[in-house]
């Protein structure tokens, strides 16, 4: 199942090595909602690469998978980051803004109806 996040990125941890050759970088983001939420995320092996040249309070758009698991009788439930986009990457971020045409409008006569109900329509 997947999902999106919108936000400013509060903090960026180190990235952590295990002797697996696993590797994770956690992050938190600051929703943009009327009541904001920091939400901690991961990101896994390759993603990792994603958060390169991203610092904090820079807007993000996350999208992630939730994942759970049970261990010893606890359970954890995970947000794994599988695409981070800095806000406004898009082609419609740096597109001029259209220009409106200013010339007045021809100048159109009134439409009259007569009090009778008479009109030339057919319906």
């Amino acid at each position: 199942m997947a999902f999106e996040l919108k936000g400013k990125i509060k903090v960026l941890f180190e990235q952590q090595d295990f002797a697996s050759g696993f590797y994770k970088r956690d992050f938190v983001i600051t929703t943009t909602e009327q009541y904001p939420q920091d939400i901690k995320l991961s990101a896994l092996k390759e993603r990792v690469e994603q958060l390169n040249g991203l610092g904090e309070g820079d807007v993000v758009n996350v999208k992630f998978d939730l994942r759970g698991r049970e261990y010893n009788g606890n359970y954890y439930v995970d947000l794994n980051a599988w695409r981070i986009e800095r806000d406004g990457q898009g082609a419609t971020a740096s597109a001029p803004a259209p220009q409106v045409d200013s010339a007045p409008l021809p100048d159109v006569e009134p439409m009259v109806v007569d009090a009778d109900g008479d009109d030339d329509l057919p319906f």
